[in-house]
């Protein structure tokens, strides 16, 4: 089964591809099945997410995704800290995972249910459904 117990979320660090572009992105810790749910609508998905909503087990990954997931693996047993994802919005109004996409899926395989991702400030009304409350 995809989905294991859930995990102690890691420590995450600004994405490299938003360095420099800080002015352009915000932070925001955001609702990671609501996340999945719109996704779910991308022209990608189909790598690592079942027609059912599941997140693929390693072995269901397309062999060019499976080394992906084996090191954000590596990185959760270890410890090491993570880059945030960052995430747009898709030509058909869903959620896109711009950059971070195992990095993301991956955690979400484990249960975690919320989780920080950079968002573009130009979108940020697009993404207040997905927003986690505090």
């Amino acid at each position: 089964m995809a989905t294991k117990d859930a995990i102690k979320i890691p420590d995450f660090i600004a994405n490299p591809v938003t360095a420099g572009r800080e002015d352009r992105y915000e932070t925001v810790m955001i609702d990671v099945p609501k996340v999945l749910k719109s996704w779910q609508m991308s022209l990608f998905s189909y790598e690592w997410m079942l027609p059912d909503g599941r997140i693929k087990d390693v072995g269901e990954l397309p062999e060019k995704e499976q080394p992906k997931r084996a090191e954000i693996e590596d990185k959760i047993s270890s410890g090491t800290t993570l880059e945030m994802p960052i995430l747009g919005i898709g030509l058909m109004d869903n959620i896109e995972i711009g950059s971070g996409r195992a990095t993301f899926l991956t955690l979400a395989a484990h249960g975690v249910h919320t989780m920080p991702v950079h968002i573009p400030k130009s979108n940020q009304s697009e993404f207040k459904a997905f927003i986690v409350k505090t």
